[in-house]
């Protein structure tokens, strides 16, 4: 009985950060009532799990009452890179030759997309240089549009041009993963196969979801 019970409570909890990880998109938070409606529980089996959340830095409540996801989930995401870096290097690697440029890995991080691996091509003159740790905004750059665009539903390559550099050329398609706000692109000066760079980044998002399944 107790074992059925704790594994109640971890669901509870599990299912509380899952609520508000989607609720994050928006920033505003939920009330414990639209928790407690969300869960199908009262209100008191709510503010025990915050309790406990909180104590771990996993939760916050506003002054406003309402319940965002604290800064322990950082730790925790933080953790996950090491994964990433290895599922999608060999994929990254395969697309940067086969396209020819400069291929990443990017998640979105609160407003900003963030490059989390980077490969760049072994067989071109010159290529773009983009380090790991690149930041710019959602709403700018074909990683992030991508982002954004597979939030919608939307599993469209997305295109773009000198949005983050003069001359610099970005195809990126979202990674079609619910539980992961990412995207897999190339970037590259100038001359790119646009065609073949789209049929490539949507088989590497695919190919990189498929791994981290």
């Amino acid at each position: 009985m107790a074992a059925a019970e704790t594994s109640q409570t971890l669901d509870r909890a599990l299912r509380l950060l899952e609520l508000l990880a989607e609720e994050q998109h928006g920033r505003t938070g939920l009330t414990v009532t639209e928790i407690a409606a969300a869960l199908g529980v009262a209100r008191p089996v709510v503010y025990r799990l915050l309790g406990t959340l909180a104590e771990h830095r996993l939760v916050r409540r506003s002054d406003d009452g309402r319940v965002r996801l604290g800064i322990g989930v950082l730790s925790l995401a933080r953790r996950v890179h090491p994964l990433l870096r290895e599922a999608a290097a060999p994929v990254l690697r395969r697309l940067a030759d086969e396209v020819r440029a400069t291929a990443h890995l990017t998640i979105a991080d609160g407003g900003e997309a963030l490059a989390v691996v980077v490969v760049e091509p072994t067989r071109t003159d010159f290529h773009v240089s983009y380090r790991v740790g690149s930041r710019h905004p959602l709403d700018r750059g074909a990683a992030g549009r991508a982002i954004l665009a597979g939030r919608r539903g939307d599993r469209d390559v997305v295109s773009t041009d000198s949005e983050l550099q003069p001359g610099a050329v970005g195809v990126a398609a979202p990674v079609p993963l619910t539980e992961l706000d990412a995207s897999v692109g190339v970037v590259a000066l100038g001359d790119l196969d646009r065609p073949l760079a789209h049929r490539a980044v949507r088989a590497a998002a695919a190919e990189v979801a498929a791994a981290l399944a």
